[in-house]
């Protein structure tokens, strides 16, 4: 009997791995739409869910709904939902301020109203300190405002789920801003905080150009759920969500964070390169679907089943409750 349940729930997981390739196989990838090297291609798909009451953790947070914890463990916090009426999106990559040391949150998951405190997975983003900084409260985090803003980051977050290696990654994110805008990114307050990095005023302006470009190329398109984009020509990323509602709440957030990425990666030789075509978006895709799943479980009742090939790594989100997939990210390793 018990081997009956093992194979019953591989194949179970098989027949879902066949419906989310089948699903991406059904999007439409725009044409491109270009700033300097950045490009980008909206994703088109079904919605799939009708819900409207899910919020950003950047909205909840400002309108203080939605609280996060300091635990005092580098790699766990704690999250509350007190709002009677919203669910609120946390996405992977989300960076928030405050606390001992700022972090980043590693799984995407949809925080139910009235939650209580569940616990999240996080890595610190702030390798320098362990303390209150300034006026900010050490026993929650004040704001999430920004995101992790390169491939590397993700994949050390996502995939090798290494404190020491999103570190390194911090550093040379940092490294790589500063030599392209053309000063120091690092800040008097905490030269590590990758956050303070990307609150700098110059790395603000320079993304705030792509941002302004770009941003309005989803107007007018309620059957976008997602996008990819590439950097210097060469696909990078992409991201889908479960519908069109929670993708325009996120979409200014997003382009910011590969407008950063942009910047840091940008130089005069390749940043003339031919920007890939949608049918290879598309391809990177449905290939990197393919990969075999695997399945663990993770914060407030999600499932993350990962997808790690050679060329690429796809993380994808689940309400084990619902079977919906929330979220899905795409990266490219090489």
């Amino acid at each position: 009997m018990k081997l009956k349940c093992i194979f019953g729930g591989i194949a179970a997981l098989f027949v879902f791995a066949a419906a989310v390739a089948a699903q991406t196989t059904a999007y439409r990838i725009s044409a491109p739409y270009s700033h300097k090297n950045l490009t980008i291609y909206l994703i088109h798909g079904k919605d799939g869910t009708n819900k409207t009451n899910i919020l950003t953790l950047q909205e909840a947070m400002q309108r203080q709904i939605l609280r996060v914890y300091e635990t005092s463990d580098v790699n766990e916090l704690s999250v509350e939902n007190i709002s009677k009426q919203f669910d609120v999106f946390i996405q992977s990559g989300d960076i928030v301020k405050g606390g001992k040391q700022d972090r980043v949150l590693s799984v995407s998951i949809i925080v139910p109203a009235r939650s209580g405190r569940i616990k999240i997975e996080a890595f610190c983003v702030e390798s320098g300190r362990w303390q209150k900084r300034g006026s900010e409260d050490s026993s929650q985090f004040s704001s999430s405002n920004d995101r992790i803003v390169s491939k590397e980051l993700k994949l050390a977050a996502n995939g090798a789920r290494s404190q020491q290696e999103v570190w390194a990654k911090v550093s040379e994110a940092q490294e790589k801003l500063s030599s392209n805008v053309g000063s120091s990114v690092q800040s008097g307050p905490s030269r590590s905080s990758l956050q303070l990095s990307l609150e700098n005023g110059r790395v603000a302006a320079t993304a705030e150009e792509y941002v302004n470009k770009l941003s309005r190329l989803i107007a007018g398109k309620p059957d976008v759920i997602g996008y990819a984009f590439a950097v210097n020509g060469q696909i990078n990323s992409a991201d889908v969500y479960v519908s069109n509602d929670l993708f325009k709440k996120l979409w200014t957030r997003m382009l910011k964070a590969a407008a950063v990425e942009a910047v840091a990666e940008h130089n005069s030789f390749a940043s003339g390169a031919t920007p890939a075509r949608p049918d290879a978006v598309k391809a990177f895709l449905t290939d990197a679907d393919r990969g075999r799943p695997e399945e663990r479980a993770a914060s407030g009742g999600t499932m993350i089943v990962t997808r790690d090939l050679e060329n690429s790594a796809v993380y994808e989100a689940r309400d084990d409750k619902s079977k919906t997939v929330v979220h899905r990210a795409y990266v490219r390793k090489q």
